[in-house]
């Protein structure tokens, strides 16, 4: 076998993971307001037949060719109508991978040159928007609740193939979920979870000084 042919297939392989997960990219979009840094939020339109109504980042499916960034940019743009140079990344998190064959690029960028009031967002899937103030963010302990799964076998499972047959000890799985509160907002599930690893990054490695005014 040619080690270079394999070392070429492996080069061109799709990013799905071993289960063949959907991609998507979001952006998590920080906005001066007031000389306060803040971060931006969706409300998803309620006509949407996916989560209406829920709270997000800016984000979407990653089409075919494209990076995850670009994906970011993309659908950040179009969800809030900006164009290139109101729309610069910062930053990346680590892929979030769920257990229901789906993973999220997660990207920090900065709105520039467009003041809140005037974000003309796609009203076709955007019901509205907010900001709150990195530093009440930066403040806010959320709750943490932890959701346990299981596994539900095939009928058909070839127990006696494995060891210990049927006695075969599971793993059991659990799922964190997370919320955070402000005014009348309640963000949580895998927004909140991004959140809270971003969050988390700035309060390690940012001087508490300097937290809440990030150059741009």
């Amino acid at each position: 076998m040619d080690y270079r042919l394999i070392s070429e297939a492996l080069a061109s392989q799709p990013n799905e993971g071993y289960e063949k997960n959907k991609l998507f990219s979001v952006m998590i979009p920080l906005i001066e307001v007031a000389g306060e840094t803040h971060v931006l939020f969706e409300v998803r339109s309620y006509e949407l037949e996916s989560q209406p109504g829920e709270i997000c980042f800016p984000g979407g499916k990653m089409e075919k060719g494209e990076t995850p960034s670009q994906t970011a940019c993309r659908e950040t743009m179009e969800e809030l109508n900006l164009q290139d140079h109101q729309l610069k990344i910062i930053g990346s998190l680590p892929p979030l991978t769920t257990p229901f064959h789906f993973t999220i690029y997660p990207f920090c960028g900065v709105i520039q040159h467009t003041p809140f009031e005037t974000i003309n967002f796609s009203k076709d899937e955007v019901d509205s928007i907010f900001t709150i103030p990195l530093q009440v963010l930066l403040n806010q302990i959320p709750e943490e609740y932890s959701l346990a799964y299981d596994m539900k076998m095939d009928p058909q499972f070839p127990y006696h193939r494995i060891p210990n047959g049927d006695k075969y000890e599971w793993k059991a799985g659990q799922y964190r979920v997370v919320f955070y509160y402000y005014e009348q907002y309640v963000i949580w599930g895998l927004t909140a979870k991004m959140l809270q690893y971003f969050l988390n990054i700035l309060r390690s490695h940012l001087p508490s000084s300097e937290v809440s005014i990030l150059e741009t």
